[in-house]
């Protein structure tokens, strides 16, 4: 009986999943250089560094190569790209705080996640079934529904990006593109509660997380 050959380091780095990573950051990297000069490439090369995160996936499953470093690279892929585009729109946009707030909740919800998922001896971040939200595992059991809010949220900002000019407040920004027709104001609706629902995920993704770290520290103390 033939045992399965151990893969090595090399050919993990250069799983199909882990390439596609690879390019992602490429396209992030040239995207931001150029976000100033050209903002309508700088949003379509964004917004296909976003749509590989969901083909990097697909292909990980497709060619059994999911792999804890493709895991990390995408986190961190998705994570970077949204902090860089909420640093620049909190430059273009009054008041700077909420974007740099938003940046701060999804990398801070996020980094908690992660953690406790480690402390829980969990395999992977979106394993939630155990949680007592239902929005929460709704939001990571459902495919469908988490794309929608992750597109939504990706969405807003590059259409903020776009409609942006030199220090604008962001409610004046979306109130006239609003008024602007009935489909836009439908299309904009769509995407802020999107957006909305995701804030409101990382909101509970970081108290559960949380209260997951502080459990673990309790009963270590207890044990030991």
């Amino acid at each position: 009986m033939t045992s399965k050959s151990r893969p090595n380091t090399l050919s993990v780095y250069l799983y199909i999943p882990n390439i596609i990573g690879y390019i992602r950051v490429l396209l992030n990297c040239y995207a931001f250089a150029i976000c100033f000069t050209n903002k309508e490439l700088f949003s379509i090369l964004y917004f296909i560094s976003f749509v590989c995160d969901a083909l990097d996936g697909w292909f990980a499953r497709k060619f059994n190569q999911v792999s804890t470093f493709g895991a990390v690279l995408d986190m961190v892929t998705d994570r970077i790209s949204t902090a860089c585009l909420l640093v620049i729109l909190s430059q273009v946009y009054r008041p700077s705080f909420v974007f740099l707030s938003l940046l701060a909740l999804d990398i801070g919800s996020h980094w908690f996640q992660m953690y406790s998922t480690f402390l829980a001896g969990k395999s992977n971040h979106k394993d939630v079934k155990d949680s007592t939200s239902w929005l929460f595992k709704l939001y990571y059991g459902n495919r469908m529904f988490m794309g929608y809010c992750c597109v939504a949220c990706e969405l807003l900002y590059i259409t903020l990006f776009l409609l942006a000019k030199e220090s604008e407040k962001m409610t004046d920004v979306l109130m006239s593109a609003a008024k602007h027709s009935i489909i836009s104001s439908a299309l904009l609706a769509f995407l802020l509660f999107g957006w909305a629902t995701k804030q409101l995920v990382n909101v509970i993704q970081m108290k559960t997380a949380a209260d997951l770290c502080v459990l673990y520290d309790i009963n270590k103390k207890h044990n030991a």
